[in-house]
């Protein structure tokens, strides 16, 4: 029997609403770049501010996009994994807007965080295993 755990969809948007950072996968040119955001669960999707530069407009080019988040239960011993797979897209109507104002999305670094960024995904998968307490 295996130690890994497949996730199901919901339990992958449970445990991302448990945690506030990630790292944002995308093509920056002819290469893959990943980049730490603060984020939140909102109406589906992974939702982050950041302000203008390379993350955001490689983020909303026609590549597809990846996004990961992890964390560690201490109480039981256990290591998480979600990943995102989707297209990213900024707003569009004034509606989606005000509703996404009102999730709390607060970056760690100082500065302007203008540009509200929406990863819509395609897939939706996580797995969940026992640490491990063996040293290589």
């Amino acid at each position: 029997m295996s130690s890994v755990e497949k996730l199901s969809e919901n339990q992958c948007w449970e445990l991302l609403r448990s945690t506030e950072v990630g790292r944002l996968a995308v093509i920056v040119g002819d290469h893959p770049e990943i980049f730490p955001v603060n984020f939140a669960v909102d109406q589906g999707t992974v939702l982050f501010r950041s302000a203008q530069g390379t993350k955001v407009a490689s983020a909303l080019s026609d590549a597809a996009v990846a996004f990961e988040a992890d964390g560690y239960d201490a109480l039981t011993g256990l290591v998480w994994s979600v990943v995102i797979k989707g297209h990213a897209t900024s707003f569009r109507a004034i509606d989606e807007a005000v509703d996404s104002f009102e999730v709390e999305v607060r970056p760690w670094q100082a500065g302007k965080k203008e540009r509200f960024v929406r990863i819509r995904p395609h897939e939706v998968t996580g797995r969940r295993f026992p640490k491990s307490t063996q040293e290589n």
